[in-house]
C-alpha cells in the first residue's frame, strides 16, 4: 500500500471517521417526566440562559476583554435592519451579502433569542419561495435556515412549539420542478434538491396534525411512474409527529416496490423515528408520538422487514454469486430520468444502526448462559433484548466476510456498519448516563446490554482491524475504539495481544501499521487509570516495541508509529516515578479519580499464568515501569536523528526534503516530538536538551537542516528559556564566524541547490529560528545579541536561501513577539505540572479530563518590553532598510547584477518583517476615495463592513504615538513598494528582473493580506480542533475532554475574532495603487509573474470591498484588439475565475462589456488563447440563466416577505430600520431594475451584431448563439432582429450552429405561449399560468371516468393527455383540454406579433424546409452502430406547428413525403423526425387541419410499415413512441386503430416481420397504459397461448408484453386517503400484490410441461422443443419482471412454476434453458418475497431436492437454496429451518460425490448464520456414523456404499469445523483425532480432509498463536497429519 493512499485514508479518517460521534441525539427537549423516571427539569440546550453559559465559557477562556450581549445584540439588530430593507427593496444579491454578515456574527456564539430565530428562519424559509430567484441565491439562504436551525452535530435549535411552518407553499413550489416542460427544460438547474433540503431541515416544524392532508396530496399523485419522486417527497416531508398514520401504509408500498431509492429513504425514516422516540409514550397520545410496541416502536412484522432490508444493504456475497446482492438497483436505472434528478447521499448502515440501537431495551426473557444458540428465540433474548439479539443474528450471519482474507466491495459497507453501531450505541449510554435524560428507566440500557453488545461486535471488530483497504481498516479502528471506552475489559485484553504480536514481527509490515493505527486510537483506555486500570503498565513495552517503527525507509511505518506515539504520550508525564517509591502512597484510598472495579481475569496469553492485580500492585508496576522513560526517550531521539540523517536533500521551490511522502514523515516527527518535549519531566528535558546540543553542535547536515530546526523548536515550546540560553549564543557565534568566513555571499534571487560551504550557517539559522518561536519574554532577555545578528544577516545573506532563511527568522521572533496564542498544551493545568504531589505520582492523573470551567489557559500577550523590542526593530531595522530600497530605486536605471541582488533582499527583509506584525496593529478608519458606487442604483449604507470585535491586537488606540509610528512605517512600506512596482513595470531584462518583480508581488501580499488571519488560518486551526475534540470524546454533549482541546477551543475562538478583522476591508488610496499593481503584474508577459500575482489578485478581490470592481475596466480593455497575446491571457485567466465571472455578469455596469470582450477575441489566433475563451464562453452561460437576470430586476409583489419582515421587527427596537435609508433605497430600486432591462436589451443587441458580421469565425458565431439561447427571457420578448439572426442559422451547414439556434427558436415560442397564457408576472415565473383550453373535470366515480375512452370522440370531448394519478387514489380533479373548433386563434400577446410575423414568413417560403431537410437527412460525423432520433429535431418542428398550425404544411409534407420511402435511412429519419414534430404539435390544431394530417399519414402508413427494415426500425420505434407518449388515443385514434388492427403472429415465416408488429403493438400497449385495461384479458391469453414460439426475439417481446400487462393492470386505487390508510392498518394484501389473475391459464401451461418434457426433441433439434420453447418464454418473462420495480408481482406466477424451473436447470443438452432457470432460482432470491411466499419457496427447493432422481437437480438446488435462506433468514420459520437441515443431512449421503460436497458447503453456510445449537447433535450424529462405518476392501460389494457412508459423515464433521472459520470451539480439537486416521483413506475422503485442514490452517493464521493453546500435543500432530507432510502448526 502507498503511503499516499495511506495518508489519503488517514485524512478521511480524521475528517469522517469520527464525524458521526459529531451528531447529536435529536431528543425531544420539553419538559415531560414518566411515572417511572425522576422528574427533573430538563435543561432547554437552546434557552437563552444556556446560550449565555456558552458564550460566557467562551469569553472567559480570551485574555482580553470582550464586547457585551448588550452591544452585539445592536449589531444584530443593524444587520438584520440591513437585511430587512434588502429584502424590502428585493436587493437580493446584496442581502445575501448581508446574510454572510448574520453568519459572522453567529460565529462570535452571542445568543440569539428563540422568537427571533425562529422569525429570521422563517423569514429565509419564505424566501426560498420566491419565484424567479437564481438557484445560488436559492442555496445561500437554504444553508441560512440549516444554520439558524441545526447545530453541527445535528441537535435542533428550536422546539416544535417555538415554530411551525407552513409546508404547502413550498409543496407548490417544487411540484413545478418535478414536472418541468419539456421545451424549457435546464438540465443544469437543481432546485429539486435544495428545496428538498429545506423541506428535510423543516418538516419537524410543519404541524403533525396536517399529516393527513399531505398524504392526501401526495398519495393521488403516486403512482407506478412517479413513485421513485413521490417517495423522497413524502419522506422530506411528513413530520416525525404522527407517525402512526403513515408507517403502515409506508411499509405496505415499501413491500410492494423493488427500489434501492425506497430502501434507502425508508430506512433512513425508520431510523430518524427510532431515534426520536427512543423516550417515547407507552401509548399513542395526542402529542402524535410514537408508541413503543413489540420492539422498541416497531411491531414484529415491521421489525423483521427493517432488518432484511438492512441485511441486504450490506452487499455480502452469497453463494456462488459475487455481483449485486439485489435488482433493486437495476429497478431503479430504469425509471424515468426525471426521477433521478433527486439527489442525496443516505447512509444504508446508518440507518441500520441507529434502527438497532434505538430499538435496544429490556422487552423479552434473558436467553440462558448455557444456551449454545446465539440465534434461538426458544431460550429467550441476548440480555433480554429482542433488538440486542437480532442484531447478534445479523452480525453472526455476515461474520466470515469480515475478515481481511475475504474482503471484496462489502467490506466497506460492513466496517461502516460497525463504526455506526459503536457510535450509535455509545451516544446513547452517555444520553442515559446524564441527569437529563428523558428516556424512562425502563427503557434503559442495562449493564448487561452494555456487554452484549460489546462482545457481539468484538470478534467482527478484531477480525476486521487488519482489513486489506485503508478505509475499512480506519473504520473498524474507530467503532474499536469507542468499544474500548464502552467496556475496555471485554476489549483492550485482545487488542493488547494483537498489538504486541503486530510489533513484534518484522516481515508484516501491514500488520504492523495496522496496529500502530489502532494503538493510536486507543490511548484512553492505555492510560487512565479510570478507564481501564490494567493499562498503564503495557505504555512503556508498547512505546519501546514501536521505535522500530521509525525508518525513513518505511514512511507509511513512520507515520503511524509517530501518531501512536504521540496520541499516547500527551496523557501522560514522561518521568520516572520508581526514584519516589518508597515515598509514594500505595493504598487505595485516592479519592480523586473514580477507578473500574471491574476484576474481570485477563486472558491467557497477555499476562499468561499471572493472577489478577489489586490496584495498588498495579499502581506499583506502572511506576516500576517509569524508569523506562529516561532510555525509551534517549533512544527515541536517537531514531530521530538516524532517521534525519537519512533524508533525501533538501531542494527544490519550496526548499521540500524529498517527495510527499518523506515530507509526510518529517510532519508527522515534527508533531510527535512536540507532544514529548512538552510532557518530558524537568530531568529528562535536561538530558534531552544536552543531547539535541550535543549533536547540533558536533553536526551540519544539509539533507535535515530544515527537520532539526522543528527538533529545536519542539524543546522551546516546552522550556524556551533553557532552550534559548543554551543555543542562542553558539547558533549567533557560528553565524558570525560562517559570515565573515564568505557563507552566503555568492549572490543568486532564485531557488537553488545548497551549496556545501553555507550549509553550517543555514544549520544554525534553522536552530535559531526554532529557538526564537516560543517564550516572548525571554527573547527580549536575547535582544542585544538578536538585533545585531538580524543586521549583520540582513547585509551579508546574498544568495536566495540565504536571505530567504534570515526572512524567516525575523517574521518568527516577530510574531513570537505581537502575537496572541496559548503557550502551554500539556495534559494537566501548570499549577497541578509544577506541583510536587504530582511530579511524585503523575500516573494517577495520566489521561486526566477538564470540564471548560476547570482549564487554566496561560495565554501569551504581549508585554511592554515586547512591544519596545518590536518598535526598535522597526526603528533600527526595517526603516533603513526601505532608506536602501529607496536609494537603489533612485538610480534602478543603473542597476547591475549587485544592485538587483541587493533590492530582491531588501524587499523580501521589509516584507518579512510585516509578514510577523498581522495583529501588531490595528487598523483604523480608512478614508476611501472611490467607492465605486453606482449613485443612482445603490446606497452607500448598503455596502458591507467588516464585523468589528475586539482580537487581541496590541496597538489599537490611534492616538498613541507607538500607534503612530508602526502606522507610518508601514505606509512608508507600502510607498516604497507601490514606488517599486511601477518602476519595475518599465523596465524588462530578463530572469532577475522576473524575481525583482515577483519579490515586490509577494510584498504587496503582506502588506494588503497579512493582517488578521485567512480562510485558509481559520479553517486550518478549526479542523485541527474539530478532530482533536472528536477523538478526545465519546459523545457530542461530552462536557469532560482534555485539556488540550479545551485550550485548542479557546484559541479557535480567538482565531475567529481575529478572521472576523481581516473580512470585508476598506481601500485606501495606497491600497486601491497597489491592487491596480497587481491587476499590471497579472497582466505581465511573464508566466511566473502572472501566476503569483494573479493568487494574490484573487485573495484580495475576496478581502476588499469593491475591488473587483475598482480593476474590471482594466481587466476587459487588456482583451481588445493590439494587447500583446500574453496580455490578453493573463486576463483571461482572471476573467474566468468563477467568482470574478459571477461577479461581473451581476454587474449592471460590466454584464455586456464582459459577454462582448469575450466574443471580440477572435482577432488573436493564438490556439491557447481561443482556448480559453472557448472554455470561458461556456463557464459564464450558467450566470447567464433567465433567474440569474430576474433576481437582479426582480419586480413582483412578496406579501408573503412582507408579512415575515412585519413579525421579525417586532423583536428589535423601532430603530431597526433606518428610515432615510430605507426610503434612499426604495427610491433606486425601480431605477436599478429600468437598468438592468435596459442591460439585457443592449446586451442582446451587441451579441446579435456581433454574430451577424460576415466576417465573424464560425465558431464565435455558435458562442454567440450559446449566450443569446441562454439569455432569451419568459418575461421579456426578444427583439425581431434577434429572431431573424437565429432563423437565419437554423438552417446552418455547421451542426453545433443549427441546432443551439433551433432550441433558441423553440425556448423563444414556449415562452410567448407562457407569456399569452399567465395573467400575471407572477403567475408567469410561478408557471401557474392556464391554458384557455384547459378544464378541471371532476372525478367522483373512476370507473365512469375511464368509460369515457370507449365512446367515440365528439365536438365535446374532453382530452385528457397525462393522467399521472389513480394508482393508489385518484384525484379529485384532472386536467383536461377541450377539442379546438375551426376559426379558434391562440391569443398571443401583441409584443410577440413582430417575431411571430418573422417566423411565419421564412418558414412559409418555399425552400426553407427543403434546405432543412436536406442537412438533417445528412450521414452523421459520428459513427454508431445504430442512428437515434434527435429530440431537438423533432421538438423544433413541433413548436413551430403548435404555433403555426397548417401554414407551411402542404410545402412540409410535399418535402418530407419522398423522404419516408428512401432507401437512405438518415433522410428517412429526418423525414420521420418532421412526422413526429407535425403530430405532436398539432394538439390543439382544429379538428378540419388535424384530419387532413391523419388523412395524409393513413394513406402512408401501410406502405411505410412494410418498408422497415432491421436498421430502421429502431429510430421508427422512437418516432411511434413519440407520436404516441402522453397523448389521449383518441387524439391519436387512427393511428391506435391501426395498430390494433395489425395481425399479431407468433410463428410465422418471417421473424422480423412478426417482431416488427410487436414492437408497434408494445409501443402502444406501454403509452396508453391504464387505457387498455378492458383488452388486457383478451391480449394475455394470446400471449399465454403462443409462448411456445419458436424465434427467441419473439419469445423476448412475449415476455415484455405479459411483463407490461401485469404491471398495467396492477392498479389497488381506494376511494380516499381515509379508505387506503384504514386498509393498510386492517387488510393482510392492501395493495393487492398478492392478487394473481391469470394463474389459471399459467397453471394449465404447468401441468403440460411435464408431458412436454417427455416429448423433448434429441440435440441438436431440442431447442425446437415445445418444453423448451415454453420455458424459455416463461423464463425470460420471469427475469424481466424481477428486474423490474414491480416485481412482487411476478412471485405469484413464479412459485408454482419453481418445481419445473428445478427441473430445468438440470437439462445439460440446452445450455439456455440451463443458464436461465439457474439465473432465475438466483435472481429470485435478490428480491424480496413476500412472507407468505417464503416458506413456500423453501418447500419447492426442498422438495425438489428430496424427490428429485437427477443428481444434478440437487446439485444446482442446494447453492440457490443457501442464497434463498440467507436473503430471507429472519423470516423462515423453525419448521422451514429444520426440513433445510434435513435435506443437507439427506444430500450428505448422496451417490453423486458432487451433491455430497456442495451439501457439506451449504451446510457450513447453514449453521454459521441460524443452527449453532445443533452443531453438538450433529457432532455426535457424525462421529457415531464414522465409527460404526469401517471401510472394507475394494473387492467387497459393500466398498462403494460405505465409502460414500464415511464420506458423508467426515464431510459433516468438516463442515461443522468450518462453519467457525476465524475461532476455535471447545468441541473442535477433539476431532482432529478422529480425522487424522482417515488422511490416508482413498479419494474423496483423503482430499476432503486434506482440503478442510488447509481452509482451517488459512483462516486461523492470524490468531494461531493464541489457537494452539486449545490443542494438545497429539491434536497439533493430528493436525499436520491432516494437512499431509511436516506438521505446520508445531
Amino acid at each position: 500500500m502507498s503511503l499516499d493512499n495511506i495518508a489519503a485514508a488517514l485524512q478521511l479518517e480524521t475528517d469522517n471517521l469520527y464525524s458521526s460521534i459529531l451528531a447529536d441525539l435529536n431528543m425531544e427537549d420539553d419538559d415531560m417526566s414518566f411515572s417511572d423516571t425522576p422528574a427533573e427539569d430538563v435543561i432547554d440546550p437552546s434557552s437563552y440562559d444556556t446560550q449565555m453559559r456558552s458564550l460566557q465559557s467562551y469569553l472567559n477562556s480570551v485574555p482580553y476583554e470582550c464586547e457585551t450581549p448588550e452591544y452585539m445584540q445592536a449589531r444584530l439588530e443593524e444587520i438584520v435592519g440591513k437585511i430587512t430593507v434588502c429584502a424590502q427593496t428585493q436587493n437580493w444579491h446584496v442581502m445575501t451579502v448581508w446574510d454572510k454578515m448574520l453568519q459572522c456574527w453567529m460565529l462570535m456564539r452571542y445568543p440569539i433569542h428563540k422568537s427571533t430565530r425562529a422569525k429570521l428562519v422563517r423569514l429565509y424559509y419564505e424566501l426560498c419561495m420566491l419565484p424567479g430567484i437564481e438557484a445560488r441565491v436559492i442555496r445561500s439562504w437554504a444553508e441560512m435556515i440549516s444554520r439558524l436551525l441545526v447545530s453541527k452535530g445535528g441537535k435542533y435549535k428550536l422546539e416544535i412549539t417555538d415554530l411551525q411552518l407552513p409546508w404547502k407553499p413550498l409543496w407548490l413550489s417544487l411540484q413545478k420542478e418535478l414536472w418541468v416542460k419539456a421545451r424549457i427544460q435546464d438540465t443544469s438547474r437543481n432546485f429539486i434538491n435544495i428545496l428538498l433540503f429545506v423541506a428535510e431541515q423543516c418538516k419537524r416544524f410543519y404541524p403533525g396534525n396536517e399529516v393527513q392532508e399531505m398524504l392526501s396530496t401526495f398519495l393521488p399523485i403516486l403512482t407506478q411512474e412517479t413513485v421513485l419522486t413521490m417517495v423522497p417527497v413524502m419522506t422530506s416531508f411528513l413530520p416525525l409527529t404522527h407517525s402512526n398514520e403513515y408507517l403502515p401504509f409506508i411499509f405496505k408500498l415499501w413491500e410492494a416496490f423493488n427500489s434501492g431509492i425506497l430502501d434507502e429513504r425508508f430506512l433512513e425514516l425508520a431510523g430518524e423515528l427510532s431515534e426520536e422516540y427512543i423516550a417515547g409514550p407507552a401509548e399513542e397520545d395526542v402529542t402524535g408520538k410514537a408508541a413503543w410496541k413489540d420492539i422498541g416502536i416497531w411491531t414484529e412484522n415491521q421489525w423483521d422487514v427493517l432488518i432484511g432490508k438492512g441485511l441486504g444493504s450490506m452487499n455480502v456475497p452469497v453463494g456462488i454469486t459475487r455481483g449485486s446482492s439485489t435488482t433493486a438497483s437495476h429497478a431503479d436505472s430504469l425509471a424515468n430520468p426525471q426521477s433521478l434528478r433527486i439527489k442525496k447521499t443516505i447512509s444504508r448502515q446508518s440507518a441500520l444502526a441507529k434502527i438497532l440501537v434505538y430499538s435496544i431495551s429490556t422487552d423479552g426473557p434473558v436467553k440462558e448462559s448455557s444456551s449454545t444458540d446465539p440465534a434461538s428465540k426458544t431460550s429467550g433474548y441476548l440480555a433480554g433484548s429482542k433488538a440486542l439479539d437480532t442484531l447478534e443474528r445479523l452480525i453472526t450471519s455476515t461474520e466470515s466476510f469480515f475478515h481481511p482474507s475475504n474482503s471484496g466491495q462489502w467490506s466497506i459497507s460492513l466496517a461502516t456498519f460497525l463504526k455506526h453501531l459503536a457510535t450509535e450505541f455509545s451516544n446513547r449510554v452517555q444520553e442515559e448516563k446524564s441527569e437529563h435524560c428523558k428516556t424512562p428507566v425502563t427503557r434503559r440500557m442495562t449493564s448487561d446490554m452494555r456487554k452484549a453488545f460489546v462482545t457481539t461486535l468484538r470478534t467482527p471488530a478484531l477480525l476486521a482491524m487488519f482489513a486489506k483497504d485503508p478505509v475499512s481498516m480506519g473504520f473498524t479502528q474507530g467503532a474499536l475504539r469507542i468499544l474500548a471506552m464502552l467496556e475496555p475489559s471485554l476489549i483492550m485484553p485482545d487488542l493488547l495481544e494483537r498489538s504486541y504480536s503486530g510489533l513484534e514481527v518484522v516481515n508484516e509490515t501491514h500488520r504492523t501499521t495496522a496496529v500502530l493505527s489502532m494503538l493510536a486510537g486507543i490511548p484512553r483506555p492505555l492510560t487512565t487509570e479510570s478507564v481501564w486500570m490494567r493499562g498503564q503498565k503495557h505504555v512503556i513495552p508498547l512505546l519501546e516495541l514501536s521505535l522500530p517503527g521509525i525508518d525513513v525507509n518505511d514512511p507509511a511505518k513512520t507515520v503511524f508509529a509517530a501518531m501512536f506515539i504521540l496520541a499516547t504520550v500527551q496523557y501522560i508525564k514522561l518521568g520516572d516515578l520508581s526514584i519516589h517509591h518508597s515515598g509514594a502512597p500505595l493504598t487505595d484510598d485516592v479519592g480523586h479519580m473514580e477507578v473500574d472495579d471491574d476484576e474481570t481475569q485477563l486472558p491467557a496469553g497477555v499476562e499468561a499464568g499471572m493472577p489478577t492485580l489489586s490496584r495498588s500492585e498495579e499502581r506499583a508496576l506502572v511506576r516500576d515501569s517509569t524508569a523506562g522513560f529516561a532510555d525509551w526517550v534517549v533512544a527515541l531521539f536517537r531514531r530521530v536523528f538516524a532517521l534525519y540523517e537519512n533524508l533525501p536533500e533538501e531542494g527544490g521551490r519550496k526548499n521540500m526534503t524529498g517527495g510527499k511522502s518523506e515530507e509526510r514523515v518529517v510532519k508527522s516527527i515534527k508533531n510527535m516530538m512536540d507532544i514529548v518535549c512538552l510532557h518530558l519531566s524537568d530531568q529528562l528535558f535536561d538530558l534531552v536538551l544536552k543531547l539535541v546540543y550535543d549533536y547540533a553542535t558536533t553536526n551540519a547536515k544539509s539533507n535535515a537542516v530544515r527537520a532539526f530546526g522543528q527538533l529545536v523548536g519542539c524543546l522551546a515550546r516546552a522550556h524556551p528559556g533553557p532552550t534559548m540560553a543554551k543555543f542562542i549564543p553558539y547558533c549567533s557565534m557560528q553565524i558570525e564566524e560562517e559570515l565573515k568566513h564568505g557563507a552566503s555571499s555568492t549572490r543568486t534571487t532564485s531557488t537553488h541547490s545548497v551549496i556545501p560551504s553555507d550549509t553550517t550557517l543555514h544549520w544554525n539559522l534553522a536552530i535559531l529560528r526554532g529557538c526564537l518561536g516560543h517564550g516572548g519574554l525571554e527573547i527580549v532577555k536575547h535582544k542585544d545579541t538578536l538585533i545585531p545578528l538580524i543586521k549583520l544577516l540582513r547585509d551579508k545573506t546574498k544568495n536566495e536561501r540565504g536571505y530567504s532563511g534570515t526572512g524567516y527568522l525575523i517574521t518568527r521572533i516577530l510574531h513570537t513577539l505581537t502575537g496572541v496564542y496559548p503557550q502551554d498544551n500539556r495534559f494537566v493545568n501548570a499549577t497541578e505540572w509544577n506541583d510536587a504531589e504530582f511530579d511524585q505520582n503523575h500516573n494517577l492523573y495520566w489521561g486526566k479530563f477538564y470540564k471548560k470551567e476547570e482549564v487554566e489557559i496561560n495565554w501569551h500577550v504581549p508585554s511592554e518590553p515586547e512591544i519596545d523590542m518590536v518598535l526598535q526593530i522597526l526603528d533600527e531595522v526595517a526603516s533603513p532598510t526601505l532608506a536602501k530600497i529607496e536609494e537603489l530605486l533612485a538610480r534602478i536605471s543603473s542597476w547591475n547584477n549587485a544592485d538587483r541582488n541587493d533590492f530582491c533582499r531588501f524587499i523580501h527583509f521589509s516584507k518579512s518583517i510585516w509578514a510577523g506584525l498581522s495583529t501588531f496593529l490595528k487598523e483604523g478608519k480608512k478614508t476611501v476615495e472611490n467607492q465605486h458606487l453606482y449613485e443612482d442604483t445603490e446606497t452607500l449604507d448598503l455596502l458591507i463592513t467588516h464585523l468589528d470585535v475586539e482580537a487581541g491586537f496590541t496597538l489599537t488606540d490611534s492616538r498613541d504615538p507607538r500607534y503612530q509610528r508602526v502606522s507610518a512605517c508601514k505606509e512608508h512600506f507600502g510607498k516604497v513598494i507601490l514606488a517599486a512596482a511601477r518602476a519595475l513595470r518599465q523596465k524588462r531584462e530578463g530572469e532577475d528582473h522576473i524575481d525583482a518583480v515577483i519579490s515586490v508581488s509577494k510584498a504587496i501580499d503582506v502588506y494588503l493580506l497579512e493582517y488578521g488571519l485567512s480562510k485558509s488560518q481559520y479553517d486550518s486551526l478549526y479542523k485541527n480542533y474539530s478532530t482533536s475534540r472528536s477523538l478526545n470524546r465519546l459523545w457530542p454533549q461530552q462536557v469532560e475532554s482534555a485539556r488540550l482541546v479545551h485550550s485548542k477551543r479557546a484559541q479557535v475562538y480567538h482565531s475567529g475574532r481575529v478572521y472576523m478583522q481581516s473580512l470585508y476591508r476598506s481601500r485606501s488610496a495606497l491600497d486601491d495603487e497597489l491592487i491596480r499593481e497587481l491587476v499590471e503584474s497579472s497582466l505581465s508577459p511573464y508566466t511566473r509573474v502572472r501566476r503569483h500575482a494573479q493568487g494574490v489578485l484573487m485573495n484580495v478581490y475576496g478581502i476588499y470591498v469593491r475591488s473587483t470592481r475598482s480593476t474590471l475596466d482594466v481587466l476587459l480593455n487588456a482583451l481588445t484588439k493590439g494587447n500583446d497575446p500574453d496580455r490578453m491571457k493573463g486576463a483571461l485567466y482572471v476573467l474566468g475565475d468563477k467568482g470574478i465571472m459571477s461577479y461581473a455578469l451581476a454587474d449592471e455596469h460590466f454584464h455586456t462589456q464582459y459577454l462582448i470582450s469575450l466574443l471580440e477575441c477572435q482577432h488573436e489566433e493564438k490556439p491557447s488563447i481561443q482556448k480559453l475563451v472557448n472554455s470561458f464562453a461556456s463557464d459564464c452561460l450558467m450566470h447567464l440563466h433567465e433567474e440569474v437576470l430576474h433576481t437582479d430586476a426582480y419586480s413582483l409583489q412578496t406579501p408573503t416577505i412582507d408579512q415575515a419582515l412585519s413579525q421579525l421587527q417586532q423583536d428589535f427596537s423601532s430603530h431597526l430600520i433606518p428610515e432615510e435609508l430605507l426610503a434612499d433605497a426604495l427610491r433606486k430600486a425601480p431605477i436599478r431594475v429600468s437598468k438592468r432591462n435596459a442591460t439585457y436589451e443592449k446586451t442582446i443587441s451587441a451579441i446579435v451584431e456581433i454574430g451577424s458580421r460576415p466576417n465573424t469565425h464560425w465558431r464565435y458565431e455558435q458562442m454567440a448563439l450559446r449566450m443569446l439561447n441562454t439569455l432569451i427571457r419568459r418575461d421579456t420578448p426578444l427583439p425581431a432582429s434577434a429572431v431573424e439572426f437565429l432563423l437565419q442559422n437554423s438552417t446552418s451547414p455547421q451542426p453545433s450552429i443549427r441546432r443551439n439556434s433551433q432550441r433558441a427558436i423553440i425556448k423563444i415560442l414556449a415562452h410567448m405561449k407562457y407569456r399569452a397564457y399567465a395573467k400575471s408576472e407572477r403567475e408567469l415565473w410561478a408557471e401557474e399560468w392556464t391554458n384557455p383550453l384547459h378544464v378541471m373535470v371532476d372525478v367522483s366515480d373512476p370507473a365512469v371516468f375511464l368509460a369515457f375512452w370507449q365512446s367515440p370522440s365528439t365536438a365535446e370531448t374532453i382530452f385528457f393527455d397525462k393522467i399521472r394519478t389513480g394508482f393508489l387514489q385518484w384525484a379529485p380533479q384532472i386536467r383536461g383540454y377541450k377539442r379546438v373548433y375551426d376559426g379558434f386563434v391562440m391569443p398571443w400577446r401583441i409584443e410577440s406579433t413582430p417575431f411571430l410575423q418573422a417566423i411565419r414568413s421564412t418558414i412559409t417560403t418555399s425552400d426553407y424546409y427543403s434546405k432543412l431537410l436536406l442537412l438533417w437527412g445528412q450521414e452523421s460525423a459520428k459513427t454508431h452502430s445504430t442512428i437515434e432520433i434527435r429530440s431537438e429535431n423533432v421538438s423544433y418542428i413541433k413548436s413551430l406547428a403548435k404555433t403555426f398550425e397548417s401554414d407551411g404544411l402542404d410545402t412540409l409534407l410535399e418535402t418530407i413525403d419522398p423522404l419516408l420511402f428512401d432507401p437512405d435511412k438518415y433522410k428517412q429519419r429526418a423525414g420521420g423526425e418532421v412526422l413526429a414534430g407535425l403530430f405532436r404539435g398539432s394538439k390543439h390544431w382544429s379538428k378540419t387541419n388535424t384530419d387532413n394530417l391523419w388523412k395524409w399519414l393513413m394513406d402512408r402508413l401501410s406502405r411505410l410499415f412494410a418498408q422497415l427494415k432491421p436498421d430502421t426500425l429502431n429510430f421508427w420505434e422512437s418516432i411511434f413512441t413519440c407520436i404516441l407518449e402522453d397523448r389521449d388515443p383518441r387524439r391519436n385514434a387512427p393511428l391506435v386503430e391501426w395498430i390494433l388492427s395489425l395481425p399479431l403472429e407468433f410463428n410465422g415465416d418471417s421473424a422480423f416481420e412478426m417482431s416488427k408488429t410487436l414492437t408497434i403493438f408494445t409501443i402502444l400497449i406501454d403509452h396508453m397504459g391504464i387505457l387498455i385495461s378492458p383488452l388486457s384479458d383478451k391480449y394475455v391469453n394470446l400471449l399465454l397461448d403462443n409462448v411456445n414460439t419458436s424465434y427467441a426475439e419473439i419469445r423476448t417481446q412475449v415476455a415484455h408484453l405479459l411483463y407490461s400487462f401485469i404491471k398495467i393492470q396492477w392498479q389497488p386505487y381506494y376511494g380516499s386517503t381515509n379508505l387506503l390508510l384504514e386498509a393498510c392498518q386492517t387488510l393482510k394484501d392492501p395493495l393487492r400484490i398478492r392478487e394473481a389473475p391469470y394463474q389459471e391459464k399459467i397453471s394449465e401451461l404447468l401441468a403440460q410441461l411435464p408431458k412436454w418434457r417427455e416429448e423433448r426433441l434429441p440435440p441438436p433439434r431440442v431447442s425446437l422443443s415445445e418444453y423448451d420453447k415454453v420455458g424459455l418464454t416463461l423464463l425470460q418473462w420471469i427475469w424481466n419482471s424481477a428486474y423490474g420495480s414491480q416485481a412482487c408481482l411476478i412471485f405469484n406466477y413464479a412459485v408454482p412454476m419453481m418445481p419445473e424451473i428445478l427441473r430445468m436447470s438440470e437439462l445439460n443438452d440446452s445450455s439456455e434453458l440451463q443458464t436461465y432457470s439457474t439465473a432465475v432460482l438466483y435472481v429470485l432470491s435478490a428480491v424480496t418475497p413476500v412472507r407468505e411466499h417464503i416458506e413456500i419457496i423453501l418447500g419447492h427447493f426442498v422438495t425438489a431436492i428430496k424427490s428429485s432422481t437427477s443428481w444434478r437437480i440437487r446439485h444446482h438446488a442446494l447453492p440457490a437454496l443457501v442464497v434463498f435462506f440467507y436473503r430471507n433468514l429472519l423470516y423462515i420459520p423453525p419448521d422451514g429451518v429444520s426440513n433445510v437441515m434435513d435435506v443437507l443431512l439427506d444430500c450428505l449421503a448422496d451417490e453423486n460425490v458432487e451433491v455430497r460436497e456442495m451439501a457439506s458447503k451449504v451446510l457450513s453456510g447453514v449453521v454459521r448464520v441460524s443452527q449453532r445449537q445443533s452443531i453438538l447433535p450433529l457432532k455426535k450424529r457424525f462421529v457415531s456414523l464414522m465409527r460404526k462405518t469401517k471401510l472394507p476392501p475394494r473387492s467387497d460389494p459393500t466398498y462403494a456404499a460405505c465409502l460414500r457412508t464415511l464420506h458423508s459423515a467426515i464431510l459433516g464433521l468438516c463442515a461443522l469445523i468450518e462453519s467457525f472459520p476465524y475461532s476455535v470451539e471447545p468441541w473442535m480439537p477433539p476431532l482432529t483425532e478422529l480425522l487424522a486416521p482417515h488422511a490416508t483413506d482413498p479419494p474423496p475422503i483423503s482430499t476432503s480432509i486434506r482440503k478442510c485442514a488447509s481452509e482451517f490452517k488459512k483462516t486461523h493464521q492470524d490468531t494461531w498463536h493464541k489457537d494452539q493453546s486449545v490443542f494438545d500435543e497429539d491434536q497439533l500432530q493430528s493436525l499436520s497429519t491432516m494437512l499431509v507432510g511436516t506438521s505446520y502448526y508445531a
